[in-house]
């Protein structure tokens, strides 16, 4: 029997839901050891994990014998610690976005480049059943060739989600757009097959930057205050005391091969759920509903008005988080970790997301007019998108 692979946990919040997937002794993975700075996420993670080494050092992990290591720190911690991590030869998963800064990010890759280190990015959403389904509807031909992809992001929670914690302030997440959005943005590139080469936007902290009711939440979590009936968003209680992200984005993509795309985020809508449409040559597709009791609807032959779908699909199930996407994101991540090879997510597609959000926001925050993603070294792109194969050095 093979042993169980050895993984430590660095930053143990939200995202420390992965742990389902990641701490299962006996049965091919074992959390040994976590990591986090704040006493809270260590008391979490010693209920959690009772048999794992709780730390607050990053070099006592670093130095354990880990097989594997998880990043979930906020997300402008994790650069920092991912190159050390890398540095140090340990598989890597790091949440996405990869971080929230274009530079942040690219030292991340170059740093799994020069060490050959292997890296994973967390985009979960690429497991999805609605987005897998209508992945291969496409690489089918039902729609044609894709020409435009438009996502509306109606994000019901965003009061709960986003404005009461480190989320809420550009220092931590630079823009909602890129925090939130880097999920949808990579979705656009993946259906098209292509990335953002130039971008703009516009956008505003409409709502949740005139309620007066604040406090400092250090040391709260999510959980901790999360209600259905927190609502209307202009009555919500306990806001951060900073907050100076927008609420509501709209951004418009010009992507590498000519796709057409639109990402539009609002976090004060009474729903939570997420719309695509995309454009082909021969019809369009667009899902109603993201998970179990949701449809994709395809039109494939002329109709005028609002004429009934030709194909309506079910949305698939999935057993965990997201739809079932989180314990697939994981046994890739571990399987990975141990024998290499190519994966659904992909670090360069991970960086492209981040740049398009980060340009995004600068369009935004400025005039609104249209920013150019920086390209990346052909050396990178090459070498994870052949699955991180160094050719000279193996």
């Amino acid at each position: 029997m093979e042993k169980d692979l050895k993984v430590g946990i660095v930053g143990f919040g939200l995202r420390a839901s992965l742990v389902e997937q990641t701490h299962r002794p006996g049965r091919g993975s074992e959390v040994t050891i976590v990591c986090d700075t704040s006493e809270r996420g260590r008391q979490d993670a010693a209920k959690r994990i009772p048999t794992a080494r709780i730390t607050g050092d990053l070099d006592t992990l670093l130095t354990s014998g880990v097989d594997a290591v998880l990043v979930l720190t906020p997300d402008n911690q994790h650069a920092a610690v991912a190159v050390r991590t890398l540095k140090a030869g340990i598989p890597t998963f790091c949440e996405k976005p990869l971080d929230i800064t274009v530079e942040a990010a690219d030292l991340i890759l170059q740093t799994a480049f020069e060490t050959g280190t292997r890296l994973y990015v967390g985009h979960n959403m690429r497991h999805m059943p609605v987005i897998a389904q209508m992945r291969e509807l496409i690489e089918d031909g039902r729609i044609g060739e894709v020409k435009a992809i438009w996502c509306r992001h109606f994000v019901g929670a965003g009061g709960d989600f986003y404005f009461k914690d480190w989320h809420a302030e550009r220092a931590n997440v630079t823009s909602l757009l890129l925090q939130k959005g880097a999920h949808d943005i990579d979705v656009i590139h993946w259906l098209a097959g292509a990335y953002t080469q130039r971008v703009s936007a516009v956008g505003d902290l409409a709502v949740y930057g005139d309620v007066p009711n604040r406090r400092d939440n250090k040391g709260r979590r999510m959980r901790d205050w999360y209600s259905v009936d927190n609502w209307p968003p202009g009555e919500q209680t306990d806001l951060a005391e900073t907050i100076d992200v927008e609420d509501i984005s709209m951004m418009n993509m010009v992507l590498d091969n000519g796709v057409l795309a639109s990402y539009q985020q609002c976090h004060f809508t009474p729903d939570y759920w997420r719309n695509y449409t995309i454009i082909g040559t021969r019809g369009r597709m667009e899902n109603f509903g993201d998970g179990v009791g949701g449809t994709i609807n395809l039109w494939t032959t002329r109709g005028s008005g609002f004429p009934q779908p030709d194909e309506v699909i079910e949305i698939e199930d999935g057993n965990g988080g997201h739809g079932g996407a989180d314990p697939l994101l994981i046994e890739e991540f571990l399987n990975f970790a141990v024998h290499g090879g190519t994966t659904r997510t992909n670090p360069v597609a991970a960086r492209q997301a981040v740049a398009a959000g980060v340009l995004a926001t600068e369009s935004l925050r400025g005039d609104g007019s249209a920013r150019e993603v920086p390209p990346l070294p052909n050396d990178l792109m090459e070498y994870f998108e052949t699955g991180q194969r160094d050719l000279v050095r193996d």
